[in-house]
């Protein structure tokens, strides 16, 4: 197994990890877990995706990425503005 495997597969186990967790009811979608599960596990995904230089991966997981990290700020400033009042 190379390293792009391994980076590979740690991403994809981030991402349906957070599914499964989601879909059992463990943790929810706009939980700071479920989020940053899937944050990690797509920037791991784009990165092995370019190390194997495969577009329409790249493009996928570098657009989850985006979204993920959205979510993330938005949660953040959510969890700022709460703890100002």
């Amino acid at each position: 197994m190379s390293i792009i495997d391994i980076i590979g597969f740690a991403g994809v186990v981030c991402l349906l990890g957070a599914y499964f967790l989601n879909a059992i009811g463990k943790i929810t979608s706009d939980s700071l877990s479920y989020i940053l599960l899937n944050l990690f596990g797509a920037a791991l995904a784009t990165a092995s995706s370019v190390m194997m230089v495969y577009y329409p991966f790249i493009i996928l997981e570098a657009i989850w990425t985006l979204v993920s990290l959205y979510s993330l700020i938005n949660f953040l400033k959510a969890r700022e503005s709460v703890n100002k009042v």
